[in-house]
């Protein structure tokens, strides 16, 4: 029996979805939108049926329009892991506030949001500043939210909140072209003025760290210009913090592997996600770069 490369792609509504299945589209994936669950294990047995060099590896979007059947995806899922299938699930979040907007601007409905309509309960206080539509759709995504939430827990979270459509089409290329078979361990350098990133496993706050953005030579540049790293370099603190993420992560990271974790996400953030979070994230890189596959994110570094 020939073995596929399958990537279920699922998220919330307003997400990116379009984005990341175009993406894969273009990374030689056989795409199909808004697959029903129950029809995901015939599509695969068809594609076992093809001869070698016809087969192709598939991407499978599944989203919350098929809210009745998605108790029967996780079945599934485990048995095309067990017959060795590589499988990987990738769930694309953002923040209610940006979904909001993202629909505002776009003024598609949102897929459950005639479905469910919106009766507050007995004892809820909407938020008087907010609109009727739009109480209804935060309702609605909370509602979404909480009907996805298995499939979240499974799957590796990317956060689209500060994003641009070539960011996200990066890193999901950067997801699937990792080795599938071994954990992938993620470093992404943030800023708290814009948020924790949602795809977070781990957060680390270093902005006790020495800021170069005081220097007057230095505020321009990033943690990877070189006399930026030159100037955290000489901090002790600097390198007993590293140190300090560095020991934990080892303790915990065969626990996770052992708990069939195929991605984690650590993130590392200061103020303005350009000096000290960066210079920390590209010195974890390399010390972690032996023990497998490693990726660096700078979400405001790279959204420039």
């Amino acid at each position: 029996m020939r073995l596929l490369d399958v990537v279920l792609l699922t998220g919330i509504s307003g997400s990116g979805k379009s984005v990341a299945l175009n993406a894969l589209e273009d990374a030689g994936y056989f795409c199909v939108d808004n697959l029903p669950p129950e029809l995901l294990r015939g599509l695969v047995n068809l594609e076992q049926q093809r001869l070698p060099e016809q087969q192709r590896r598939l991407a499978v979007s599944v989203d919350v329009r098929s809210a009745g059947s998605l108790p029967q995806l996780l079945p599934v899922l485990s048995e095309l892991r067990t017959e060795g299938h590589t499988l990987r699930s990738v769930f694309l979040d953002a923040s209610t506030e940006v979904l909001v907007r993202r629909f505002s601007e776009t003024r598609r409905p949102h897929p459950l949001l005639q479905a469910t309509g919106h009766v507050p309960a007995q004892g809820e206080q909407p938020d008087r500043a907010l609109s009727q539509e739009d109480q209804a759709l935060i309702d609605t995504i909370n509602l979404e939210r909480e009907l996805l939430s298995p499939l979240r827990d499974v799957s590796t979270v990317i956060d689209t909140t500060l994003l641009r459509p070539a960011q996200l089409r990066t890193w999901i290329r950067n997801i699937v072209q990792a080795a599938p078979a071994r954990l992938t361990l993620v470093f992404e350098s943030f800023a708290f003025k814009h948020g924790v990133p949602l795809d977070a496993d781990f957060v680390f706050d270093v902005r006790m760290l020495p800021n170069p953005f005081y220097l007057k030579e230095l505020k321009p540049l990033t943690g990877r210009d070189q006399p930026v790293i030159d100037y955290l370099a000489a901090q002790p603190e600097s390198a007993e913090l590293i140190t300090q993420i560095e020991a934990f992560l080892l303790r915990w990271l065969p626990t996770l592997e052992g708990d069939q974790r195929s991605y984690v996400t650590v993130a590392i953030g200061c103020t303005g996600g350009q000096h000290r979070s960066v210079y920390c994230v590209e010195q974890l890189v390399r010390r972690f770069a032996p023990r497998g596959v490693v990726l660096a994110r700078h979400r405001e570094q790279d959204a420039r």
